[in-house]
């Protein structure tokens, strides 16, 4: 009986080998029919072999400054490939122990990994058993991203990718596998490629990265979010830690040499997108002249090309050592005179005044109290900070902002630009912004006046007057000179007097003076109203800087350059900027008159502060503007090897000091003043931008006259009866008004 019942049991068993048998017929069969379909393109088509052949990464494209210095990228992706030759040896080592050990030996696809990973991961549920995915693998993903197909997306993804990277590595030696990869591999803060990780994280090009460098962006390519060095350094340094360890394992590392890397901590020297912020509203610039270089040569050659794909290399002509000292002469007198502003505004209630008017269109984010932690910009960088929506726009209201402009006069190089305070936080230019221009017009209307026959000796009324057919304009002199009687023409521009130039404007000539602003590059709308004399005019800074470039070169005005060449990414030129031709703008001998009454404004007049209180030595002619109210403060100085514009103001015009501390002098020179003092303190920067003015052997210009005079009785009767009736008869020339008596006996020609 108990036979019986025991062989009814084993009647009953399930032949568990049998069905283990059919189990892994069946998964086989799935499994070749879903790789059949997978290679049939179900799924999407695969890449060809031509088309892996042709692979070619998107590259940024590198601006670079006269010495060669990277100083920004154009990209739809920051990315900047290398070759086999520039990837240390310690770096392969690193990849290959931490992302796929048997790299050399397989053809794409290692089957041990996936059977590891089967085992280890899926049915162990341990994740440090890694992916399985080879180093080709892995290009394919990054090259091709990852679609999705429901329930088969995991075992169509890595049939793809291994199908591929197979077909890719028929095509490609491992050194080719290798150099594709570390340009396609991503880094994180929209960083691709192994190249452009090495210039952010740590300054340096990847051929010079040493061990415990290489471990660190090795690291990174597990989560470039997590291992970040500069987000999560902890974590940056774990990780870097593990990868040095692997490479002991596969025996690239001794014990020592492992230890005593471990031991050290991260050197980071992060320049991200941060660090090219110095330089951008000059890229901002380069980008837009770049645009129009490749779209004229695209029509020349039927080439097209891309400027943020193609990783072109743009020369330009910035000088990163003049940049830096403009920059944080910028910086560090705005912060000084920032709290000053802050003052006077608390004590007039601006802010109280503007919340006014502004609340009338504010709409609900300005009712709206809530207060946010911002990141914001001021003067001593950017910070973090709790405001409302009615606080942030406050900041930015009442904020000075400052521009420079600096460019070698005789070739038209811009040698530095700072175009504002911060260019991610205030991307608008203030060196391309028109406003209004103040007394470093003046110089211009001096010109002209020479131009006319007008010599630095002619003497210019001082006396108040109205002028009955400009609404009674009653202009007068900023320091309200009382003196009366006439100035010498030098002695009113070095001290920037406003009534003998309102004299000097009507003499001088609507005609002539248009001509000559129209020659040095300058708008020309408002030179029919005599205001604009004393700077009722808008103009910009890279419009002003070269016209004062042309006083420094003999009248010859060059316009502003800003690329010389640019490159592909091999180095073959597509394009190299012809010599920039002058335009006599002025005559030489006017220019030389020009210089001498300027070179007097920085030694006794407005300028003065760069030798009083900068110590300059150099030969610099200079001027200084103040517009109405303070809203503008300018200073513009010149060499012959280099001119410097400066302005400060608020965005808008009714923030401004009420005091002279609103003045050029005191808040647009002294950031050319520490500029140039950093110029000066450099040899090699002194012998290439400060050199003297040389003048026309033949010409000599005469400042040898009293500042002032009383003409006499007779002078005024015969002023009245033959002089120049203003501002009625304003085209009048030197002749009519240079001495009494040449007027009455003067030879006829």
């Amino acid at each position: 009986m108990a036979k019986k019942s025991a062989k009814k049991k084993s009647g009953k068993r399930v032949p568990w080998l049998k069905v283990l048998l059919i189990g892994a017929a069946l998964a086989l069969l799935a499994f070749f029919t879903l790789m059949q379909t997978v290679r049939m393109g179900v799924f999407g088509e695969l890449p060809s072999e031509e088309e892996l052949s042709n692979i070619r990464h998107e590259e940024a494209t590198l601006v670079l400054a006269s010495d060669g210095t990277i100083i920004g990228k154009l990209f739809a992706e920051d990315r900047t490939n290398v070759h086999y030759e520039d990837l240390p040896k310690h770096l392969i080592e690193a990849l290959v122990s931490t992302e796929d050990a048997r790299f050399f030996t397989h053809q794409g696809v290692d089957g041990r990994s996936y059977i590891r990973v089967f085992f280890r991961t899926l049915l162990g549920r341990d994740r440090s058993g890694g992916g399985g995915s080879t180093i080709s693998q892995q290009i394919i993903k990054n090259l091709y991203g990852r679609e999705r197909h429901g329930l088969l997306t995991v075992p169509v993804t890595k049939m793809k990718e291994a199908l591929v990277a197979q077909r890719l590595e028929r095509l490609l030696t491992k050194n080719d596998v290798l150099v594709l990869y570390f340009n396609s591999v991503p880094f994180g803060e929209n960083t691709f490629g192994i190249e452009s990780a090495a210039q952010r994280f740590f300054n340096k090009p990847t051929k010079r990265l040493n061990v415990q460098e290489a471990a660190v962006l090795v690291g990174m390519l597990k989560a470039n979010t997590t291992y970040n060095p500069r987000l999560h350094p902890d974590a940056s340094k774990g990780r870097r830690d593990q990868v040095l360890e692997l490479m002991h394992d596969r025996g690239h590392l001794s014990r020592a040499a492992t230890d005593s890397l471990r031991a050290l901590p991260i050197a980071l020297r992060y320049t991200g997108g941060d660090a090219l912020d110095l330089y951008g509203y000059f890229n901002q610039q380069v980008d837009q002249e770049a645009q129009r270089i490749l779209k004229e040569l695209g029509k020349k050659k039927g080439t097209t090309y891309d400027l943020r794909k193609d990783g072109l290399r743009i020369h330009t002509t910035l000088d990163t050592e003049l940049q830096h000292a403009a920059h944080d002469a910028v910086h560090e007198h705005l912060a000084t005179m920032q709290p000053k502003l802050d003052r006077e505004l608390r004590n007039a209630g601006a802010r109280k005044a503007w919340e006014k008017r502004k609340a009338k269109r504010g709409g609900k984010r300005w009712k709206n109290e809530e207060k946010l932690v911002r990141e914001v910009y001021d003067h001593e960088g950017r910070r973090l900070d709790t405001l409302t929506y009615r606080d942030s726009l406050w900041h930015y209201h009442r904020l000075l902002n400052g521009a420079v402009l600096m460019m070698e006069p005789a070739s038209g190089a811009v040698r530095a630009w700072v175009g504002g305070n911060d260019h991610r936080f205030l991307p608008y230019d203030l060196v391309q912004a028109r406003r209004q221009v103040a007394s470093t017009i003046k110089p211009v209307v001096y010109a002209a006046a020479l131009e006319r026959g007008l010599h630095p000796c002619t003497y210019l009324d001082n006396e108040k007057k109205s002028y009955s057919e400009f609404d009674g304009w009653t202009p007068d002199n900023f320091d309200k000179d009382t003196v009366g009687g006439e100035v010498a023409m030098w002695y009113a521009l070095a001290k920037s007097m406003n009534r003998p130039t309102v004299d000097l404007y009507f003499r001088t000539g609507t005609d002539t003076l248009g001509q000559v602003m129209k020659a040095l590059g300058l708008p020309t709308k408002d030179v029919d109203k005599p205001a604009m004399a004393l700077g009722a005019t808008e103009v910009s800074l890279r419009e002003l800087v070269p016209a004062y470039g042309a006083f420094a070169m003999g009248g010859k005005r060059v316009t502003p350059q800003l690329i010389t060449r640019i490159t592909d990414a091999q180095g073959k030129e597509l394009y190299k900027a012809r010599v920039p031709k002058s335009v006599q703008a002025i005559s030489e001998n006017t220019a030389a008159d020009l210089i001498a009454m300027l070179r007097r404004a920085v030694d006794q007049g407005t300028g003065a502060a760069l030798r009083s209180r900068y110590g300059l030595t150099g030969p610099y002619a200079g001027k200084t503007g103040t517009s109405q109210d303070y809203s503008d403060a300018w200073f513009v100085a010149c060499t012959p090897g280099l001119v410097i514009g400066t302005w400060v103001g608020a965005f808008e015009p009714n923030v401004h000091f009420n005091s002279a501390l609103g003045t050029g002098g005191s808040l647009a020179l002294p950031i050319a003043g520490r500029t140039l003092k950093q110029i000066e303190a450099s040899a090699t920067l002194r012998r290439k931008y400060v050199r003297d003015f040389t003048f026309p052997m033949e010409h000599e210009t005469d400042l040898d006259c009293a500042t002032r005079r009383q003409p006499s009785a007779l002078e005024r009767l015969i002023e009245d009866a033959f002089g120049p009736k203003r501002p009625r008869d304003r085209d009048t020339s030197e002749a009519d008004r240079r001495n009494i008596f040449d007027r009455l006996f003067k030879k006829k020609e």
